[in-house]
Formats: C-alpha cells, sequence, structure tokens
C-alpha cells in the first residue's frame, strides 16, 4: 500500500478542545452525573469557539460505563443545543472518546457535515450497576462486561481482567518492576509540574457540584507526596509475585472532554495565533484478548507505516496510561528512545498520575495534544493511541497546523 499524504490541505480540523478536571473515583466529581459533566464541556467548546450551534451537523460522544440511552443526544439537550442534533455515541471501551473524534473527522471526510462536537465523558462514580436476568427472573449483578469469549478449559483465562493482562504484557516485555515504578513516579511529576505552571489550565472547564456553590477547578490525581521509596512498599495488585501494583497502574477517574471538527471553509477559524490539528489518519484494531494492552502500539505501527512515518519523527504522543508496564512495552516495541520520550511522550503526564475516566480517556488525549501543539511549530507530527479492553487498539494521527 503507497504511504499516505502527510499534507493537512483539506484535512478536517480540531479548532477547539476542552475538558473537565479529572477527579478520582468517588471524589470531587462523585456528585455530577454523566451528562452534565458532557454538557459542561460541550457548553465550554461552543463558547470558546464562538461556532454557530446552527452549523453542527451533529455530537458524537464516546462512553464505556454508563447505562445506554444516548449519551450525546442527553449531554447536547444539557448544554442547551439545538433539538434537531440527534447525537450519537459510541462505545468502544477505553477507546470510546478517540474513536469518537475520529469518526467525527471521517463524516467531514465523507461529506456528512461540516461541524462536530466530539469528545467523551465518564462517571465511574455514578455508572450503573449491572445485572442479567437468570432463567427463573432472578437477577445475578456482575462487576464487568464480558469483552471476549471465556474458555474455562484455557491454561490463561481467555477473557482476563485488566490488571491479569497488564502482567502478561509486562512480563512476556521485559518491564521489571523498577521501571515500572519509575515511569508512574514520572507521570506524577510532570503532572504537578504542568498544573503548577499552569499548563492545564486553558484546557479546564469548572464544574459545579449540583445542589451546591462548590466548584471543581482542578485534577486531584497528582500526588505530590509520592516518592519511590513508597512506591516500592506496594504490593502485587493481581497477580501473586507481580510487578504490577496500585501504584504502577492508574486509577478511575470521572471526567469529560469534547473538541470541535470543522472542515475545510468551515465555521470559526482558530483563534488568531493558535494552532489548530488536522487529522490525517487512524487505524483501530483487534488484537488478543488476553494481550490488550498490546492493542494501542499495532494500531499505531499500522497508521505509521501508512502515512511512511517514523515514531522518532513524532513530535508529540498522548499514550493514555493505563498500566506503566503496559505502556513502556508498547513504547520499547515502538523503538522509541529515551530522548524520545522526554521529548514527546506525555510531557505533562498521563492517566497514572491524572485518572482514567474509560470512555473520556481518548478523548483527554486529543485535549492535550491541542494544547501542547501551542508550542509547537506548524508541521509537527502528533499521535492520540489507547489500548481498550477486548484486545482493541485506536491511534490517530495529526499534524499541527496555524491558519486555514
Amino acid at each position: 500500500m503507497p504511504a499516505a499524504s502527510r499534507s493537512p490541505e483539506g484535512a478536517p480540523l480540531i479548532v477547539e478542545g476542552l475538558r473537565t478536571p479529572l477527579a478520582r473515583a468517588g471524589t470531587e466529581l462523585a456528585g455530577v452525573p454523566v451528562h452534565e459533566l458532557l454538557g459542561a464541556v460541550l457548553r465550554g467548546v461552543v463558547d470558546r469557539s464562538a461556532v454557530e450551534p446552527r452549523d453542527l451537523a451533529d455530537v458524537v460522544v464516546g462512553n464505556a460505563a454508563g447505562g445506554g440511552g444516548n449519551l450525546a443526544r442527553l449531554g447536547a439537550l444539557t448544554a442547551g443545543l439545538p433539538e434537531r442534533l440527534p447525537g450519537i455515541t459510541v462505545d468502544r471501551q477505553c477507546g470510546s472518546g478517540l474513536d469518537a473524534i475520529v469518526l467525527a473527522c471521517r463524516l467531514v471526510q465523507a461529506g456528512a457535515g461540516a461541524a462536530y462536537l466530539a469528545g467523551g465523558a465518564e462517571s465511574v462514580s455514578t455508572a450503573p450497576v449491572r445485572g442479567r436476568r437468570r432463567p427463573d427472573g432472578s437477577v445475578e449483578f456482575y462487576r464487568r462486561a464480558q469483552h471476549a469469549p471465556r474458555d474455562p478449559a484455557a491454561a490463561e483465562p481467555s477473557d482476563p481482567d485488566m490488571g491479569f493482562a497488564a502482567e502478561t504484557v509486562a512480563r512476556e516485555g521485559g518491564i521489571g518492576r523498577e521501571r515500572q515504578d519509575d515511569f508512574a513516579l514520572r507521570s506524577h511529576a510532570r503532572a504537578l509540574r504542568a498544573a503548577a505552571s499552569g499548563a492545564f489550565d486553558g484546557e479546564l472547564v469548572p464544574v459545579r457540584v449540583p445542589g451546591t456553590e462548590d466548584w471543581v477547578t482542578a485534577d486531584n490525581g497528582p500526588r505530590p507526596r509520592l516518592d519511590a521509596r513508597l512506591l516500592a512498599r506496594f504490593p502485587a495488585a493481581f497477580v501473586p509475585g507481580g510487578t504490577v501494583t496500585a501504584g504502577n497502574s492508574c486509577g478511575d477517574a470521572d471526567g469529560a472532554a469534547a473538541t470541535l471538527v470543522l472542515g475545510p471553509g468551515c465555521g470559526p477559524a482558530p483563534r488568531e495565533g493558535r494552532a489548530a490539528l488536522a487529522f490525517l489518519g487512524a487505524e483501530t484494531v483487534g488484537v488478543d484478548p488476553r494481550r490488550l494492552g498490546l492493542g494501542a502500539v499495532v494500531a499505531a505501527e499500522q497508521l505509521l507505516a501508512r502515512h511512511g512515518v517514523r515514531a522518532a519523527e513524532l513530535g508529540a504522543i498522548e499514550f493514555n496510561e493505563a498500566f506503566a508496564g503496559q505502556v513502556l512495552a508498547c513504547i520499547d516495541r515502538l523503538g522509541l528512545t529515551g530522548e524520545d520520550l522526554d521529548r514527546a511522550l506525555n510531557t505533562d503526564g498521563g492517566a497514572l498520575a491524572l485518572g482514567h475516566a474509560y470512555g473520556a480517556s481518548g478523548a483527554v488525549s486529543v485535549v492535550r495534544l491541542l494544547a501542547r501543539a501551542q508550542g509547537l511549530p506548524d508541521g509537527t507530527l502528533c499521535l492520540a493511541m489507547i489500548s481498550s479492553a477486548g484486545g482493541i487498539g485506536t491511534a490517530a494521527l495529526f499534524t499541527t497546523v496555524r491558519g486555514r
């Protein structure tokens, strides 16, 4: 297959992106329903961009753990957007938010519309309790959905929990405990530094806690007192004697993120002096569900090969940090060096510090890329990548542009 073009000419543009603060599940945003989290960022993007709501073709939203009912529609109405917008909700588990943005870009490319709001939202704190009917009519509650066929006779779980799968990927990738802990500490340190410097300020939408005068204005996941000695004390969390711990794994979080995707010549240009992200392409792939954490790197490999891009050419990478061992195994496979990591990968920290808001996390990655793009020269290649339950990976490639 010939290499795809790197030119942004005529490409869909992401011109605005905002997110709520990310709060550890059960904490500051626990009283905020998911549609209100979503409504806050949708309204924020519309107000920030000055896009005319009448110009919007639709709202595309990712969600993984909600109760159904088309969250995109409910969030759009909550945001006060026109009733004519039907909304579409995407479920690719952790990749839902990124896939929602990719879908919006492809709808623009297909000529279905010229302006879309796209992103993701998750309230782990208020996610519904799940249950299935037994033959006698009683209800059996379960912790998570099934993601792959289950074979009780298999030597290893065929539909493993995320932590068990992370252990497999770390072990097979030769990623030891110390390296995982070091990477987790890096994430917290970078997120704390970014917050202190104001790096997140321009992308955050404050959220009011219903029934109160309290506003949530900042992430609460990064831990200032975390150090290597404390991380070393965490026991293995998923496999006896393993290397994956609560300290080098992400925490569950509540939050939402949204972007404005525009076609060529449509709607408001990026605000003066601001960079936009031009969409170059994306890949979503399936991999062995037992090694689900590798989905992101397989998708990235295929995407970069199709566009003739070497991983070392990437100027900015946002990779959802579900588990330190999983991220490191993928980065090693891409052939990125320590210098590449310092320069490009999650330079303001990631989900190990900020938390993982499931269906929102992929959209958070794009919002973060857009924020980082403001300090990058035009033509910088940017990659968002995420692995999802069931053995799915999504990667999306962008380039920075100013002007239209």
